[in-house]
Order: C-alpha cells, then structure tokens, then sequence
C-alpha cells in the first residue's frame, strides 16, 4: 500500500474530522471508480475538550488528533505533513439579502458589473450581520453564491450581455469567526500538521449526501452530531440556505446518564449499542450490572427526541421559506437513534419514507482497504471532507496588508478587493466616488447635479501597480490607498438657463428694453452669483419693481420729477410686468455693471444691454439738445442739472384728443403730464402699444409740449 502512495502522493488526502465526540481521521484517493479509502481511524477525546463542535481546550484536542495521525502514519508507512478540515456548523453565519444596482442610464451589463454586485452584496450582507448586537465575533466571509439574477426586476439566469437600466441579484454570504478559524489552525499546528484545506461541515456532508443531480429538488439534509444539529437546503441546483441548532447527541446521552447511573462514556455506548441491538448489558457507578431493552431507551430519550425533532424541523421550515421540503437526508450519529428520522417525518408532516439515514447507500463509490469498516452515517462527513478537497483545494493564505498580517480564507478566487473588506475597508472607499449631488426645483420641475468623480484607489501588490481586482498571491505585500471623493456638485443661478436665457420686456421712454427674468429662491431675490443648495426651491419672477429696472440698467433717476407707469404716477416699489411702460427723468449713467446682469452668459443679454444703452444715450441727448447743451458724447458728460435750467413755475393749456386741458405746478411739461389729467386706462392696452403725437407727429412720453399744442394717443390696432 505505501508503494502505491508513493507513486503519486499528490493524488491523496488526508482528512480530519474534528467533532464534539470523536475525531475521525480518514487518508484516501480519488479514482476513476470512485474514492478509495486506504486507512481511517477513529478516537474519542478523553474529557469535553471540544464543545459544540468548537475547539476548547486546544492542548487536548491536538493530542488526539496527533494520535490519529500517528495511527495513519503506520497503517500506510509513510509521514503525514498536511490536512484537510472542516469547521463545524454551530459558529457558521449565513445571510441572504437582496442587492441591485441602478445604472445612471441604460447600459450593457458587463462581467466587472456582476462582479461589482457581489462585491455590494457582501458588503450588505457584513452590515446586516454586524447590526446584530448580540454578536462578539469577528466575522469573515468565507464564501457566496448567488441564487438569483434580475433584469430591470425580472429574473434571469445570465446578466452580461443585456442592456439594462437596474440590475440586482439574491446572494447568500457565509461567515465564520476568527477565533474559530484560528483555533483549528492553531490545534492542528500543534498536532505538527498544515491545513491544506478548510471547509464547512454542512457543505462537507452535503458533498457525499445529496449528488449535484438530487440537489434541482427541494430536500434538507441534517448532520447529527454530538453537540449540533447542522442544517443544508437544495433547491434549483444550488444550496439555497445554512442553518444550525445547538442540540443534537449529547442531549441523548445526558438523559442516559442520569436515569442510569452511568458516567458520560458508559451512556455513549449504551445510546450507540440500542441502534445496533435489542438487548444492552451496563454496569453503573456503583458496580451494579443492569439489562435494558432497545425500547426502554427510545422510550427513555423520547422527550429529548421531541426536542431536537421540533427545533430541526422548524429550523428547515424557516430556511425554507415557511414550509417544509420533500424530503430530508439524516447523517451523523445522534440521528442513528431508533425513532429520530420517525418523529421528524411527523413534524415535516411528510411521509416517514421521505425522511431517512444515509449511510452506505451515498457511499457506494467510495472503497475502504479496511474490510471491518461498515459504510455508517457517522462516516458521510469524513469522507466528504476528503472528497471537497479535489473540488475545491482552499486555505487560508498569508498577506502583508497595509503594514499589518492577514490571514484569509482562499476561496480559489481571491482579490485585493477580499483582503480591503475583510481589513474593514467600506466598499465605497475602494471604487471612485462622486461628490455629494445637489436636487432643487425650477419653476416647480426637480433638478439634480451631479458631483464630480473622485479619484480611483491606489493598489500596489508587491510594489506594482495592480487592480482592485487582481487575484491575491501568498505573502504578497499589499498596500491600499483608499479612493477620494469628488467635489461636490456646485451650481450658480447664473449656470441655469432659465437666467441666461428667459428675458422680459418693458418700454422705457419709449424705448423696447430686454431684461433678464429675475429669480427668487425658497421666496427671497437672489443674484447670479448665489450657489443652490439642497432642496432649494427657485422661481423665475415675472416682474421688476421701478428701481430694480433703474439698477439693472445703470441709471440715476430725478427723484423730483415724476415716474409714470402705464401713464400714472409711480414710485421706486411700483411693480412693472411684460410690455408696461415707464417714463421717468434721468440724471446721469453709470458703467454698465449692473447688480443683475450676466453680459458674458448669452448673447440675448448682451444684445439687451446694447438697447439700453442706446436708448439711454438717445434719450440723453435729446434731453440736452432741447435744454441746448448740443451731442456732447454722454460718457463725458456731468448729470444733467434740469432745475438750474429751468423756467419759474407755471402753466400751459394744450389740446387732448380734442379736448382743452390745463397743466400747472410745474416749470416744464412733457407729453406723460398729460396722463394725469385725463381719464386714462392703461388696462385697455391688452399687450397693444400706446400712440402719441404732438402737433400730429409722432412723440415719445418724454417729449417736452408747449402752450397751445394739439396732443393726440390711441392704441395702436
């Protein structure tokens, strides 16, 4: 047999089983007929080193698995250096949890997408579980699978490829504690051993109990052990869901203890003897030898039966979406006592035939060198220990990260991305990230900026730049700088078009003036140069006041001469809309920077503040040249002193469409006086501009009139 090992010892494994009772080593090689088991021994742990299928008194625990190794050392006459294990169901962690991505707009779904997803998915699912607050574990993720793909909210089985607006999947996460991991390690060190494999119990026995053909069914299996009750559901072809229950073998044998009088070992081998006989001989504390029946110890754990029944099918029950499964696989040997896989028919509430052991029937591919070996329930998750490490050969793997340590569980497919996670790094610190975006309204329609883009993270691996999702090498130094965050979005009332481009028009001495619209935001006059904020509500205002128009255009009015809106008397508040006019006396002009307006955004602003100053300059001069100051260029000109200039105060009579009106109290007269005196509706425009003569030529409302002049208005048709 050691001649046949050493002709390729590459092919064969060594597996250990570390339970609450036992510890099962197994040495074996997969063939082309199957795995062939050439040794395996079997110890029990002298005192409870282990509890609940965890290692607690480290020293103990590696004593007896030293003891296996040596027993297999000599049965194939050759060293054993490196083992494969599996850590118990009672510290695995599952969550499932929903995760979706929504893209900014439709895209092709691409294989970095998907990856991407899982990367937020486990990162949910890290989240969920540390909300937990009784948790005192330090948790790692030790592996994923995804059992469902959606398309913008429908499922499909494949997503690169698609175009699609949002993606999402249902992902199941495990985890395992550090200190579990570390304490196996740690124990199999001391057993002068190296882990070349780790895998989980559940996924070891489901590897030999229900065939990758079964699993298309909805069926549970539960490992039976000494101190849990380990829980697997198939459905669609994939495992769908992990559970655990903290009661399985001792509890039997606990209450075989103390009916009988027995130490702990004594009332193991009663429990095991009533699976295999009908009669049992014991001898108690006392010396004393006693004969029970089979049945006297089913009738005895029958309550304790009840208990782990009721918890293990609820716990299926609830994995499984609040129903029970067609049919249930029992390994392990708390589930070989007599009535266990009856009563847990009854509480499935499915046929006692769809709930039973498997034992040599799974193992009908697997050969044992050892004829006394019986193919038993006891021997699935050793045996599947073996067999997971040709389907999958994972360990943990030694990095430097960031300066420190680390140790992670290999996969088969770990990225720096992995170790960022496990090192506590947020996912949204390893991609780019936009800065904060800002939501506002205009004109009662919602608005989003978006921030601008951050920089990507820095990843070295051995002193070379690499990507976030570059396969880890052992012992490699890896060094993560994580992401920035882009600015934040940033927008001025100047930047929306609504300002550059929305104008209003008002007649000014005559004049068509382009302004642009005012805005108000959450209520209040803002400037151009006001930056929005979040949840601002901005409104466009269709209306200046007097002296909002006065800034805008750069001009100094007389205040002691009349403002006429629409012909009537007017102040600096008065409001004026689209196409009202204003008469009013100006003093001189300023340069043109106006509070308001924003020349170099559109050229429909410039071409307004080309009218104005025309029109003021017009105006300007016509002014002058009736008060005789000539063209002198306006720009060098001093304001216009019209009171020194001025005649005494008096009056004039002039003719009004016929009628004779008399004007007084002042010491000059312009056409827009006459409005006063008149009845005179400036609503009956309807947007139409208003006529004016002097004499039976057309004037402005700034035209100065004299005694005896024939006036004349009307709306133009």
């Amino acid at each position: 047999m050691a001649e046949r090992l050493q002709e390729r010892n590459d092919d064969f494994v060594f597996g250990l089983d570390i339970g609450t009772r036992n510890v099962v080593g197994t040495v074996g090689k997969l063939t082309d007929d199957g795995f062939y088991v050439m040794a395996q021994c079997s110890m029990e742990h002298e005192t409870r080193a282990m509890i609940d299928g965890q290692v607690h008194d480290i020293n103990k625990v590696a004593r007896i698995c030293e003891k296996v190794k040596e027993n297999l050392e000599a049965q194939i006459e050759m060293p054993l250096t490196d083992v494969c294990i599996a850590a118990a169901g009672r510290v695995l962690r599952t969550i499932t949890t929903r995760i979706e991505y929504e893209y900014p707009e439709e895209s092709v779904v691409t294989g970095e997408d998907l990856h991407t997803l899982d990367l937020l998915g486990i990162d949910k699912a890290q989240e969920i579980l540390q909300e937990d607050q009784e948790e005192k574990y330090r948790y790692y993720c030790v592996g994923y699978s995804v059992m469902k793909y959606y398309l913008n909210d429908e499922i499909f089985t494949s997503l690169e490829g698609h175009k699609a607006e949002k993606i999402a999947e249902d992902i199941i996460v495990t985890f395992l504690p550090e200190d579990v991991v570390d304490g196996l390690y740690t124990t199999v060190e001391r057993a002068g051993l190296s882990v070349a494999n780790l895998t989980l119990e559940p996924i070891a026995a489901i590897n030999v109990a229900i065939p990758e053909n079964f699993r298309m069914l909805n069926i549970a299996l539960v490992d039976v052990g000494a101190g849990t009750s380990d829980i697997c559901i198939t459905r669609d072809g994939s495992i769908s869901a992990y559970g655990m229950i903290p009661y399985a073998g001792d509890e039997l044998t606990e209450v075989i203890v103390q009916e009988y009088l027995v130490d702990f070992a004594m009332a193991e081998k009663i429990k095991k003897d009533s699976t295999e006989m009908d009669e049992i001989t014991y001898e108690d504390i006392m010396g004393i030898s006693h004969t029970i029946s089979k049945e006297d110890v089913e009738k005895l754990t029958e309550p304790v039966r009840e208990k782990i029944t009721t918890a293990v099918a609820d716990k299926i029950k609830e994995l499984n979406g609040d129903k029970s499964v067609s049919a249930t696989f029992v390994v392990g040997g708390g589930g070989k006592i007599g009535g266990f896989t009856e009563m847990l028919a009854e509480k499935l509430s499915i046929v006692s035939e769809r709930v039973a052991l498997r034992g040599e029937e799974v193992m009908k591919d697997v050969t044992f060198e050892q004829k006394e070996i019986k193919k038993d329930p006891l021997l699935v998750t050793p045996i599947g220990i073996c067999l997971n490490y040709y389907e999958q050969k994972n360990n943990f793997i030694m990095i430097h990260f960031n300066g420190e340590m680390m140790k992670l569980y290999d996969n088969g497919h770990l990225t720096i991305v992995d170790a960022a996670l496990q090192a506590g790094i947020p996912t949204e610190e390893l991609f780019p990230k936009r800065g904060k975006e800002i939501h506002f309204k205009v004109n009662g329609t919602e608005r989003m900026i978006r921030g601008q883009e951050g920089e990507s993270a820095v990843v070295l691996m051995n002193d070379n730049p690499v990507g976030m999702n570059t396969r880890l090498e052992p012992n490699s130094f890896v060094e993560v700088k994580s992401s920035t965050e882009g600015e934040s979005a940033k927008c001025t009332i100047a930047d929306l078009d609504e300002y550059t481009t929305s104008t209003i028009s008002f007649i000014v001495n005559d004049k068509n003036i382009n302004c642009p619209k005012f805005v108000e935001v959450n209520g209040s006059l803002e400037p151009g140069s006001y930056e929005i904020k979040e949840g601002d509500d901005i409104e466009t205002r269709n209306f200046y006041t007097v002296g909002q128009l006065a800034t805008f255009m750069d001009v100094e009015l007389d205040m002691d001469k009349d403002i006429l809106v629409n012909n009537r008397d007017a102040t600096l508040e008065t409001l004026v809309y689209e196409n009202f006019s204003i008469e009013w006396t100006v003093l001189g002009f300023g340069t043109m920077n106006a509070s308001y307006t924003k020349i170099d955004k559109a050229e429909e602003n410039l071409t307004a503040a080309t009218d104005i100053w025309d029109a003021m300059k017009n105006h300007a001069a016509e002014v002058r040249a009736q008060q005789g100051e000539g063209d002198s260029d306006v720009n060098d000109a001093p304001a216009i002193d019209i009171e020194s200039e001025a005649p005494k105060f008096g009056s004039i009579k002039v003719k009004v469409n016929g009628e004779e009106v008399e004007l007084t109290g002042k010491s000059e007269y312009f056409f827009a006086d006459v409005f006063a005196s008149v009845d005179f509706d400036p609503q009956e425009s309807h947007g139409r501009p208003l006529i004016t003569t002097i004499n039976g030529v057309e004037c402005g409302y700034s035209s100065i009139i004299k005694e005896g002049d024939i006036l004349g208005y009307q709306w133009k048709e």
